[in-house]
């Protein structure tokens, strides 16, 4: 069971720390236990908790009312909620359901906001936000590995279902390879960009995870691609990084190449000139046109 700071209940929840506080002492919503120094802490059920009662904030019941409520009541009022818009609430319903192990909840708000604005939106606006301000979580060891592969593997089908259901694009004289190093098995981004490029008819092939240099070599020389995207998420060694591109840009001269990812962010200065990396998921339609 993770201990959360009063600070990171403000990052997962969105409820001010001044403001909980208040609730505290005029409410008694929850009584946290606290350190030796008397810092709060809060534990998962308590986070939980604190999530619901942020749903149901937002969406006006106001704070009063919700303390005279059961833990039951507020439950089942945020199932309720799962009629209207989930523009405004959708962080909170993902690390609740992150949290609690509930597919249906996560699912269900997933596709709720893909029916509503699109996968591209829901992606960029959502989940990107959500899955950096899940950091927090990893931080204070509440998520497990478990957790993370069920968080991971279900927006991953949802985001392959979307491209499924795009038309294939004719195959051009250069088209464009995504691939993963072969370190590499993280490959939301990587999917993103895919159906991004999809969408915008442009012609792909994904060679998908831990794909080996030669391999990659090899499908350069046959589809004679105009440009090749990757996604490098999993630390390694900074001269690995360096090394691996100034191979590949001597291995593929007339190549665009294309890189995005934390571990792109984090050595973004040092990059070989001519890697142009992605910053933004919409980017790479920037970058390949």
């Amino acid at each position: 069971m993770a201990d959360y700071k009063i600070r990171d209940v403000e990052i997962l929840t969105g409820i001010k720390a001044h403001t909980l506080r208040i609730w505290e002492k005029r409410y008694g919503l929850l009584v946290p236990d606290r350190t030796d120094t008397q810092i709060r802490t809060y534990s998962d059920e308590e986070l939980s908790f604190l999530l619901n009662i942020s749903l149901l904030n937002k969406h006006g019941i106001k704070i009063s009312k919700i303390a005279a409520l059961s833990k039951n009541d507020i439950a089942e009022k945020v199932w309720d909620l799962h009629s209207v818009s989930v523009l405004d609430t959708s962080g909170e319903q993902f690390v609740l359901a992150l949290i609690e192990m509930d597919e249906r909840m996560f699912t269900h708000t997933l596709q709720a906001l893909i029916d509503e604005i699109g996968l591209e939106k829901a992606f960029t606006n959502h989940l990107v936000p959500f899955m950096e301000r899940i950091g927090v979580m990893f931080l204070v060891g509440s998520i497990n590995p478990a957790q993370e592969h069920f968080m991971s593997n279900v927006i991953r089908q949802k985001v392959i279902t979307e491209i499924d259901n795009l038309p294939i694009p004719v195959v051009d004289d250069q088209p464009i390879l995504l691939f993963l190093p072969e370190h590499e098995w993280h490959e939301l981004g990587l999917l993103f960009y895919q159906y991004l490029l999809r969408k915008n008819g442009f012609s792909t092939f994904y060679l998908g995870q831990s794909l080996p240099y030669d391999s990659l070599i090899q499908s350069i020389k046959l589809l004679n691609p105009r440009a090749v995207i990757s996604s490098w998420l999993t630390a390694v060694e900074e001269a690995f990084i360096l090394n691996y591109f100034e191979k590949l840009q001597k291995d593929a001269p007339d190549v665009l190449i294309c890189a995005g990812g934390a571990q792109m962010k984090t050595h973004l200065d040092k990059l070989p000139r001519g890697i142009k990396p992605i910053e933004k998921a919409i980017e790479v339609l920037h970058l390949v046109n």
